[in-house]
């Protein structure tokens, strides 16, 4: 698809794919060899694009940020929810992002006040090329009554999550061309600060990684983050399964479908959910991303490290998963005194900061109770493992939490190697939920 030339039809072949294989189950064999079929589908659906209100895209940004709304029978937060990704971007990272909004509603008279309210508000946005308002006609959208009702939904709310599968299909198509990752958000959602800073630090850590979502947010389809040359196939994909089911449900299946199998999701989330509302009906919706941070997200730079521990490790919660940025920790059975968790860094390395946390939310009591915390310089090789000549000590645990500033300012050489030691056999299992360090 190209940005500035329309294009007037709709491909028959997508329209009779979409007939034939919306009548099976979503898991069934049949269901995948028809996608791996398709995954060679990397061309975009032909939709003639109204621009409500844009000026010409210039380059390709870093990221695009796409939302699709439609009127409410109770609140509006789309409005809010641009100011949110403006306000709390620095001037920097805004060359590097455009916002599109697909004003999906089927009422002109909504679209016209909604268009009206934005370039107000953002006209300067709109004229640098960083926040396009669009719509897909409804002439492009395929049969939403008399859809069969799924898990026994009702008829409206099985034609309410159809449409918004089609809506989000259009709005990624459009967003092929536009910048090299997308993420996707809900029109009710309030941002982190600097959150492509955050972004593109992740996705640097991930360099020669496979993936093909990563989540910056437990809700729904907020905050899931693709390469766009992923998404004229997923648009591909909403669109063909669109009676299906709801379009959270669908994104999990095209992650694994393209053999993406455990879901990498980051800590703290960097958008919130704020309507109070629902688009469905009014209804309430209170929803709330307990892990969502507003102030700056900053992630740690862990540098290339080995670990070790002695302790007994359950099942598959090795060490590596307490260092690692996503969401995954270290599960161990009950540690004795002078038990030893051990990070050896490839380079020695100035330190700043140093934060660790122990236990989580369901497993308050799986804390490090009685612990320290040191750092060492000058490797050796044993027999089994490497580990450090000798030791500094940095400080003890305080309620399963350790935390220190201007390390490198109290530390006298470049550090080779942390170890946090157990000094009081405890009765409780002990996770390690996070290791995070920031360098100079």
């Amino acid at each position: 698809m190209n940005l500035y030339i329309e294009d007037s039809y709709v491909l028959e072949g997508d329209k009779q794919l979409i007939r034939e294989t919306s009548t099976h189950q979503l898991n069934s064999e049949r269901y995948v060899h028809t996608f791996k079929d398709l995954s060679n589908f990397s061309g975009a659906i032909n939709v003639t694009y109204r621009y409500l209100a844009a000026t010409p895209l210039q380059r390709k940004r870093y990221l695009t940020i796409g939302l699709s709304s439609v009127k409410r029978k109770k609140g509006n937060y789309l409005l809010e929810t641009i100011k949110s990704i403006f306000e709390q971007s620095s001037y920097e990272e805004l060359k590097e992002i455009s916002v599109v909004v697909h004003l999906a509603d089927f009422n002109s008279s909504w679209r016209d006040v909604m268009v009206q309210d934005i370039t107000q508000k953002f006209a300067h946005h709109i004229i640098a090329g960083r926040l396009m308002v669009i719509h897909a006609p409804e002439e492009y959208y395929p049969i939403l009554d008399g859809l069969k009702r799924n898990y026994n939904d009702p008829e409206d709310r099985v034609k309410f999550r159809s449409k918004q599968n089609v809506d989000y299909a259009f709005l990624l198509n459009f967003c092929a061309n536009t910048s090299y990752y997308y993420v996707m958000l809900e029109d009710d959602v309030r941002c982190s600060k600097n959150f492509l800073t955050a972004i593109k630090k992740v996705i640097a850590s991930l360099e020669g990684t496979y993936w093909v979502t990563l989540e910056f947010s437990k809700l729904g389809y907020i905050g899931k983050l693709y390469h766009s040359h992923d998404l004229p196939r997923l648009a591909h994909f909403l669109l063909m399964f669109y009676q299906e089911m709801p379009c959270d449900w669908l994104l999990t299946h095209f992650r694994g479908l393209l053999a993406q199998k455990n879901v990498i999701r980051f800590k703290p989330s960097l958008f919130q959910h704020m309507g109070y509302y629902s688009s469905y009906k009014g209804t309430e919706n209170k929803l709330k991303d307990d892990d969502f941070e507003e102030d700056s997200f900053d992630i740690p730079d862990n540098p290339p490290a080995s670990l070790y521990t002695n302790m007994n490790v359950f099942e598959n919660y090795e060490a590596s998963k307490a260092y690692s940025i996503v969401d995954e920790y270290f599960w161990g059975k009950p540690p004795s005194t002078g038990d030893i968790f051990l990070i050896v860094f490839e380079n020695p390395t100035i330190i700043k900061k140093i934060k660790v946390n122990t236990g989580t939310e369901d497993r308050q009591n799986d804390i490090l109770h009685h612990g320290v915390l040191d750092v060492g310089e000058k490797v050796i090789l044993t027999k089994q493992i490497k580990r450090c000549d000798s030791y500094l000590r940095l400080g003890e645990f305080k309620n399963g939490n350790f935390e220190m500033s201007d390390v490198n300012q109290k530390i006298p050489f470049d550090i080779h190697c942390m170890r946090i030691c157990v000094t009081k056999t405890q009765k409780e299992w002990l996770i390690i939920r996070s290791i995070s360090i920031w360098t100079s």
